[in-house]
């Protein structure tokens, strides 16, 4: 499977490591935005590009909520 040819709206740097990060493992949405600075509305409009053109694999989600916050905190207090 090849790269999508991108309209020039996506040929920025951040896309590009995106998609080249989404083509190694699955990410939520809010992961992607976190990631490289871009805004939710441009990852969504990248997402739907991407659907659009059928080459994007959408699988559920089954993650545990909640449970970095309280590790990272955990964390912390065993190096304190």
């Amino acid at each position: 499977m090849s790269w999508p040819d991108l309209p020039a709206e996506f040929r920025r740097t951040a896309f590009r490591r995106l998609l080249s990060e989404m083509s190694q493992r699955h990410l939520t949405e809010a992961l992607m935005v976190k990631r490289d600075g871009l805004k939710a509305a441009e990852v969504r409009a990248l997402l739907q590009l991407l659907a659009s053109r059928n080459v994007l694999d959408v699988r559920e989600t089954t993650a545990r909520r909640g449970w970095r916050p309280v590790l990272a905190g955990w964390l912390r207090r065993l190096t304190a």
